[in-house]
């Protein structure tokens, strides 16, 4: 599939894409979605994101859905997304988790 078809070869608009690629820091992101987004479309994807970090860290549904408030239909869902989707939101994820961990890591200091 290339970046400007659907998956089902359809041709797809990429005018959002580039507009995202063009944003500068995390407050721009931030207003640009608000703006494009509804309040509950925002958080469904904050949600996912964050469900998404919890599995690959490999915990269990129970605790992911107290972690994050997720349903259990919703845990499922990303779990799926993460097995059989492109890849890209587990390749973020893990690039979150590697950064977090050597942030943990260099403010630990030294063990002697």
């Amino acid at each position: 599939m290339r970046a400007g078809t659907t998956p089902n070869g359809q041709p797809r608009s990429t005018a959002l894409y580039e507009a995202i690629l063009r944003l500068d820091n995390l407050d721009d992101c931030i207003r640009f979605f608000e703006d494009l987004c509804a309040v509950t479309e925002l958080r469904t994807m904050e949600q996912r994101y964050d469900v998404a970090g919890c599995l690959l860290q490999g915990k269990v549904y129970s605790e992911i859905r107290q972690l994050t408030g997720a349903s259990s239909a919703t845990v499922s869902r990303v779990n799926r997304m993460l097995n059989y989707g492109t890849g890209a939101v587990a390749e973020s994820v893990r690039h979150d988790l590697a950064a977090q961990q050597d942030g943990e890591n260099s403010e630990g200091g030294t063990a002697e």
